[in-house]
């Protein structure tokens, strides 16, 4: 059974080996309450994933290390699960999606485990795992439904409490539910009037659906840009504390999640991986009642990857109204091109694409399209912009 004197024998196990995240105050990320971002990106390995992993281990017997690990991960867990048993001298075996990141594949190599890629998501590896452990006698450390790895994750609840005594709610990204259920065991245990707030991706939303149909239920497929909580499935231990101590839970787009991850990189000069980002983004488009509250949004983990960052930080200049692609159909002839690009600079606009075509065989002989791509500020911008188009005379076709 999970208990408080667990989570408080996991904070002590584990002081020191984790660092004691920062809360960071973040007024900007909404207005109209008061942000607080607990760092958990900057958390050793990158992720909240070591806590639970490290008190796992830390409690296994004699016997159970000297037969070695397995755990199944998308990526954080593997790396907490290789750092935890590298530092208690036992071996460890993780199995990973073989869509997960470079990047947290080879991290999970430096950190001393062996890996071995699954065809599939996080719960085909599960699988595999589960297979591997009984071939080989493995201790398999599970990435949220075990009581001493939620304990871990709980840990984070104590220290939000110590830091901001007085906070109203605690938002916190779900995939399987270790960390929620955790961290909102520890602080409904020390005071219950704090909200509690779970996020989930809408492509994979299996605890929210668990909870809307009081019952666990297995997703056919998931899809989401946060593939650290990309799990089909919730565990049963998660389901039944997530029923009893979480207020509530929503979902955010890969859109939205995008636009919060820019936003932690401008505004606070944080890089978060989508899975941590997803609190942030239920504060930034007001998916929970934070109105007036204080607030504290969990960022979960850090470890994204690179070569897919570009593409997100454009997805997310375009849900926040910072990049725009007008198409103005024009007459083919000499200045126009030289009146549509007046009223965008006049109005600080910056182009920073055009692509002209002649029109189709059904439209007029002298016409054409103008396809421009503007870095704009926010979505009243862009509205300015395209009503200055219209009154000048100019037909927007998209």
């Amino acid at each position: 059974m999970l208990t408080l004197d667990k989570i408080y024998h996991a904070s002590y196990v584990l002081k020191n080996l984790i660092r004691r995240t920062d809360l960071i105050f973040a007024p900007n990320i909404n207005p109209e309450s008061e942000i607080y971002l607990k760092t958990e990106n900057l958390q050793v390995t990158g992720s909240f994933k070591v806590r639970g992993a490290y008190y796992k281990i830390s409690q296994l017997s004699e016997e159970e290390k000297a037969k070695g690990v397995v755990a199944c991960s998308a990526g954080n867990h593997a790396q907490g699960v290789a750092l935890a048993a590298t530092k208690s001298g036992i071996k460890s075996l993780i199995c990973l999606p073989d869509g997960a990141p470079i990047s947290k594949i080879e991290a999970t190599k430096n950190y001393g485990a062996e890996v071995c890629l699954v065809e599939g998501v996080y719960d085909d590896a599960c699988q595999k795992a589960l297979d591997l452990q009984k071939e080989h006698g493995y201790t398999f450390i599970h990435p949220f439904d075990d009581e001493n790895v939620i304990a871990g994750q709980g840990t984070i609840g104590l220290e939000l409490l110590e830091q901001l005594p007085d906070v109203d709610a605690v938002i916190v990204p779900i995939g399987g539910g270790g960390l929620i259920s955790g961290v909102a065991y520890a602080i409904k245990s020390l005071n219950p009037n704090i909200k509690v707030y779970g996020v989930q991706a809408n492509g994979a939303a299996s605890m929210l659906n668990s909870l809307q149909h009081h019952k666990i239920e297995c997703l056919h497929s998931v899809s989401t840009i946060a593939d650290g909580i990309a799990v089909k499935e919730p565990g049963k231990s998660t389901f039944e504390l997530c029923s009893k101590y979480v207020d509530g839970i929503v979902t955010v787009t890969d859109d939205e999640i995008s636009a919060a991850i820019l936003t932690l990189m401008e505004q606070q000069k944080l890089i978060a991986e989508g899975a941590g980002a997803v609190s942030v983004a239920a504060a930034l488009f007001n998916k929970v009642p934070v109105k007036g509250k204080k607030v504290v949004c969990l960022v979960s983990g850090g470890n994204i990857d690179v070569t897919i960052l570009s593409r997100v930080i454009q997805r997310g200049l375009l849900k926040s109204g910072r990049s725009y692609a007008l198409t103005i159909e024009l007459l083919d002839k000499p200045g126009q091109l030289k009146g549509v690009s007046e009223i965008i600079a006049d109005l600080g606009g910056n182009v920073i694409s055009i692509h002209h075509e002649r029109t189709s065989e059904n439209s007029d002989i002298n016409g054409c399209y103008l396809r421009i791509v503007l870095e704009t500020r926010n979505y009243a911008h862009i509205e300015e912009i395209r009503t200055a188009l219209i009154g000048a005379g100019y037909i927007l076709t998209a």
